[in-house]
Formats: structure tokens, sequence, C-alpha cells
């Protein structure tokens, strides 16, 4: 939830954030469900006031999966901020300043050994109550509908990196697949 005092929103009304993707390093990715079982999604949180992207980071590994950066292993972020807005529902007008969505740095992490074990316990409002390891695309299916686009572009910026032959997974079946463009008509 962002907190007005601590959380820096840009002149255009983005929160800074920073988005988590984990590796097993077996091309499967942690997603975690949000407690209260609202959805599953990647970790994430808000840069405070006074923090880098990275400082951040592992704040927010700590305070929603329980790791540290002892557990991992970097391996690569986004090059810019990913932005994406607010369906109008969730914006919170009476808030200032106004947060009308987020933009976020993604980081990509491995586990750098098997045997971590995940907390929630952290805080006393834990954002996940349930994880499991899944395919690379999956976490675009599970997410909420506005952050979809998001995660697309972080899952295949990060992707070589995530992957030893370097290559990002083909998408799954399941994928959308868009229409031929319309072609227009001779006048």
């Amino acid at each position: 939830m962002p907190d007005p005092d601590n959380d820096v929103i840009d002149r255009d009304g983005f929160r800074a954030n920073v988005g988590i993707m984990l590796t097993d390093g077996k091309g499967q990715l942690f997603l975690g469900r949000r407690t209260g079982g609202k959805g599953w999604q990647f970790p994430q949180g808000g840069v405070l006031r006074g923090e880098t992207p990275e400082e951040s980071l592992y704040r927010e590994l700590h305070e929603e999966i329980g790791l540290t950066a002892d557990d991992v292993q970097m391996l690569g972020q986004t090059q810019r901020w990913l932005r994406y807005r607010l369906p109008k529902r969730f914006v919170r007008r009476d808030s200032l300043p106004l947060c009308i969505g987020q933009k976020q740095r993604w980081f990509l992490l491995r586990l750098s050994r098997p045997d971590v074990e995940f907390r929630f316990d952290a805080t006393g409002q834990p954002e996940f109550d349930r994880w499991r390891w899944v395919d690379y695309w999956e976490p675009v299916r599970e997410v909420i509908y506005f952050k979809r686009p998001v995660y697309v572009r972080a899952l295949q910026e990060l992707g070589p990196l995530a992957h030893p032959d370097g290559a990002v997974p083909p998408f799954p079946e399941w994928w959308p697949v868009r229409p031929p463009p319309r072609r227009r008509r001779a006048s």
C-alpha cells in the first residue's frame, strides 16, 4: 500500500517500485499467492525515500519472502523503468501526491543454493501466504490483468539472462494469438 510520507512518486504520478523475478536456476520462477487468495504475482514493492532501487530490492526480498542477499545471486535488471497505469477504480483520489500507476525496475535473481526456506512472517502484514515454482511464462497468465504488459516486457528483456542458452523460452500454447493486421482497401 502506498505511503505518501515515504514513497517516491514522480511528477507524472508514477510510484517508484522494484519487481523481483527469482529463478531456481532450472528455468522455473517463484510466484507468490497474495495473502487471502487475491491472485498470484512476483514479489514487488515501493522504493522508499532515500533508497536506491537495489537497496529496495533487498529490503523487499526480505520483507516479502524472507530471503537475504546471501540467498541469491543477481543476474541482471531492466535497463529502464517499466510503467503501468492503475485502472481508475484503483486510483486513490484522496491521496496526495496522486498515484496513477507504478514505474518498476525489474531484477532477475537466482537462488544461491537449493535449500533456502521462504518465510512470509518478516512483517506484520505478509504479502504472500503460499508460493510455487512455475514455468517461465506462467506469471503472465496468473497476475492481475493490468500488470500483464509489464510482466511480458520484463520477462522478454531478462529472459536471455535466466537461461543458459541465452534464449527466451517460446510462448506457450495458451499464449494469446494476435489477429493479423488489417489490410487497407484500395480506393
